[in-house]
């Protein structure tokens, strides 16, 4: 086996590995990139032969205790000896002592069990097209019309850490587009949609039930205009499936969602869709 040279990315090559991630068919964000990067390129690992790329990892540090992986890619030429397990043990690394998390293909989900990780619950991905509805007024404002330390505290509920950095690139991102809802003075839910290489995703859906998602995703499907739309949804809330299935999507792709320890108790009930699963 020739030496595999591992190192960090430059802000600038994260889009390397979203380009490697659109030919596995994950459909990344048309500006995931600088995104991802606005929480710290430090995260992003790349190897190398012979001066080329050959395998790609992400093992984002979220503060002190939890950090979350993603992005594991080798070349498809080079599978199967063993640059993977290299690149996958610098990224453990970084990790130091945090719980890490990781959205994996249901497929790897025995080796990341091997690796430490225990199965928390599945997230599956419902895609199709869907029709523009009339945009609701009651209750709906501008995501980025708030005050961000209002979603950094309800972010708090369904995330394991603070990830401050990331959500302002992500709400404020040209292209995607926010929206919240307020009732009776305080936050009830938020999401946000963006372009992808096909159709857009929506991530994050936070509400306090099935009638605010279903609010708030009205407001972002009408920003939108309808068109295809993908939407990661943990299977454990059941009314964030079935409002996936209410509006006609069907399950395109599913990941298992892992831990290597113990996170704080998550409002998984409150998550309607996921942000990313590369970032979490």
């Amino acid at each position: 086996m020739n030496d595999l040279t591992i190192r960090q990315m430059r802000s600038d090559e994260i889009a390397l590995a979203i380009d490697w991630a659109a030919a596995e068919g994950w459909n990344p964000g048309l500006a995931d990139a600088p995104c991802f990067a606005a929480e710290g390129p430090q995260g992003f690992f790349i190897g190398e032969m012979d001066g080329r790329p050959a395998a790609v990892i992400s093992c984002v540090n979220y503060g002190a205790g939890f950090a979350f992986l993603g992005f594991y890619i080798v070349r498809p030429d080079l599978r199967g000896r063993g640059y993977g397990l290299k690149i996958w043990n610098a990224a453990i690394a970084h990790a130091g002592p945090r719980v890490i998390g990781l959205d994996g293909v249901v497929a790897q989900q025995a080796n990341y069990q091997k690796s430490g990780f225990a199965l928390a619950y599945a997230n599956v991905r419902y895609g199709g097209a869907v029709t523009a509805p009339s945009a609701p007024n009651a209750g709906i404002v501008a995501l980025a019309d708030l005050p961000i330390a209002l979603v950094e505290a309800d972010d708090a509920t369904v995330f394991p850490a603070p990830r401050p950095a990331f959500l302002r690139a992500w709400i404020n991102t040209s292209g995607h587009v926010g929206r919240a809802l307020m009732r009776d003075g305080r936050l009830a839910g938020w999401g946000v949609i963006r372009p992808c290489r096909t159709g857009r995703k929506v991530g994050p859906l936070v509400a306090d039930d099935r009638a605010g998602a279903e609010t708030i995703l009205s407001a972002l499907l009408a920003s939108a205009g309808g068109g295809d739309i993908f939407l990661d949804v943990p299977v454990a809330n059941r009314d964030a499936v079935a409002l996936a299935q209410g509006l006609g999507l069907s399950p395109v792709f599913e990941t298992a969602r892992m831990y290597t320890g113990a996170i704080p108790p998550l409002r998984i009930d409150r998550v309607f869709g996921v942000t990313t699963f590369e970032l979490g």
